[in-house]
């Protein structure tokens, strides 16, 4: 199937690894110009070399920014049209959760949670629709995850997943008229070098088999790349009457109805 994603151009946040890159490498196979962004230069390199392998040269661009910060946010969005010419499809991936308890965390980590998770998504949103308006339309997409949907995360973590799946409803509704698609996207238990899943089974596997067996209905944790299928359809025109919703993909992990 054609996704008719050649050309489009795309940003993804925090994508030199993870559900990022995996996001970047699936709009990247499909023809699309991706920006990529993170603050380790080094990191960030790696990541581009590895989709240059893929692409053309000259359809990835790299950009070291920190978007906790309206300025990284506005750098990336700023270069992206430098080079390319505008933006049709943005993917908020940034995030972090961090604490215990309500007893036990204190505000900097809430407002760590929440300056690092929601703020780069309401950012590069309110930056990046202006110039998708004068493309005609575009597709945003939120990376959030199961645990914005119902309890089994981090607090803090579950706190700012839910409320960017709430932005993103709210996102899709407002931005209709625009021809503007806003939807998010809820993984499960996603394994990848260097995740907190992958350091989790380094330190301790015999808890984590015993997690997947009683937790994990096919017997295996989720690739990052099966996430990164999901948003290449989304931010596609064959996802035309999608919008507004969060779609799931954790192979029947989560409880929720």
């Amino acid at each position: 199937m054609d996704l008719g994603l050649k050309d489009r151009v795309a940003i993804v946040t925090g994508s030199s690894k993870g559900l990022g890159f995996a996001s970047a490498r699936a709009l990247v196979a499909e023809g699309s110009r991706v920006v990529i962004c993170a603050r380790t230069p080094d990191a960030l390199q790696e990541a581009r070399r590895r989709l240059v392998e893929i692409a053309h040269d000259d359809h990835v661009l790299a950009v070291v920014a920190d978007v906790s910060h309206e300025n990284g946010v506005r750098l990336l969005i700023d270069r992206t049209v430098e080079i390319f010419g505008g933006i049709d499809v943005l993917v908020n991936n940034v995030g972090v959760g961090k604490g215990g308890s309500l007893l036990d965390t204190p505000d900097e980590l809430w407002r760590e949670a929440i300056d690092y998770t929601l703020m780069p998504a309401v950012h590069a949103s309110r930056l990046a629709v202006p110039h998708m308006q004068r493309r005609g339309g575009g597709a945003i997409i939120m990376i959030a995850s199961i645990y914005g949907r119902e309890a089994g995360g981090r607090m803090t973590y579950n706190v700012v997943k839910a409320a960017e799946i709430s932005l993103a409803k709210s996102l899709a509704q407002q931005l209709a008229p625009m021809n503007i698609r806003v939807n998010s996207v809820s993984p499960g238990s996603i394994l990848f070098e260097g995740g907190s899943w992958w350091k989790r089974q380094q330190d301790d596997p015999a808890g984590i088999a015993e997690f997947v067996k009683r937790e994990l209905p096919f017997g295996r944790f989720g690739r990052a790349e099966e996430v990164g299928d999901v948003v290449a359809y989304l931010a596609s025109s064959r996802a035309s009457w999608i919008s507004g919703t969060s779609i799931v993909v954790d192979g029947c992990q989560s409880r929720a109805f």
